[in-house]
């Protein structure tokens, strides 16, 4: 889990109406779900947005052992005292903040029940081991994230979750769009970002055959970053994307054909 209040903006391109979208569901009080691939900017989209509205924003990385206590607290032993320490969902309504649940379909199922009752007319958060009932102040926003493209039978949003909240597709953006952000990210100039960004439509072309996700905007930020503290392209494009992409040498080698290919 990780809270952070922003003094400045962290870079964010907008490719679309999605800022004006999540401005509304936060003055009206709407749930927003996020839905694309790993590594698209969803992440970065809920900094950026935070930080415009000047609210605090709790993310929380959600994965198999994530309960719904982890979320709304419990009771520690401090200086031989039992005392109550609020959970990050639990402070967040507290303190009519941003709630981020970063791929919410890896949480265990009891957070569904606890989220639902603040995605309603109700919005209320139940703390059953204090008795106390939150009632989420204007300003409090839940957002959550998942990839459709990882949902299976035994980890799928379900639909009577899914139709709780506003949603947004995010895809990874147009070529120039990538090129200002990788660039813009890594500080190397947009003219040798530009092959990297070539070579990610490329390689995205290839999901769901030899590759199950094409490459994200994340690791060509990576591969950028090595290049511009002065790694061989070769080099960085092996840590950055091959790697990370597959462990199957024959996958790994047409990786390399198609590098080669690009960059001559």
């Amino acid at each position: 889990m990780n809270v952070a209040t922003r003094p400045t903006l962290p870079y964010y391109q907008p490719t679309g109406s999605e800022c004006g979208l999540f401005e509304m569901a936060h003055d009206n009080g709407l749930p927003l779900l996020l839905k694309g691939p790993t590594g698209c900017g969803k992440t970065r989209f809920v900094e950026y947005m935070a930080a415009s509205l000047g609210k605090p924003l709790y993310t929380v990385a959600c994965h198999d052992d994530l309960s719904a206590a982890d979320l709304i607290g419990r009771y520690l032993l401090k200086g031989g005292e039992t005392v109550w320490v609020d959970g990050p969902l639990t402070r967040a309504v507290r303190e009519g903040g941003i709630c981020y649940l970063d791929e919410v379909v890896e949480a265990r199922k009891d957070v569904t029940v606890v989220l639902h009752p603040l995605t309603d007319t109700r919005r209320t958060l139940m703390i059953d081991r204090t008795g106390e009932e939150l009632v989420a102040p204007k300003g409090f926003m839940l957002v959550a994230s998942y990839n459709p493209g990882y949902q299976n039978v035994l980890k799928r949003l379900k639909p009577s979750t899914r139709q709780r909240f506003l949603s947004i597709s995010f895809d990874f953006p147009d070529p120039e769009t990538e090129i200002k952000v990788v660039s813009s990210e890594s500080r190397l100039e947009a003219g040798r970002v530009a092959p990297l960004v070539r070579l990610a439509g490329h390689i995205r072309k290839l999901s769901g055959m030899d590759l199950e996700e094409g490459v994200s905007t994340r690791l060509l930020i990576y591969a950028a970053t090595l290049m511009a503290g002065g790694m061989g392209v070769n080099a960085a494009l092996e840590a950055a994307v091959i790697e990370p992409l597959s462990d199957e040498p024959d996958v790994q080698q047409s990786l390399r054909d198609l590098i080669s290919t690009i960059y001559g």
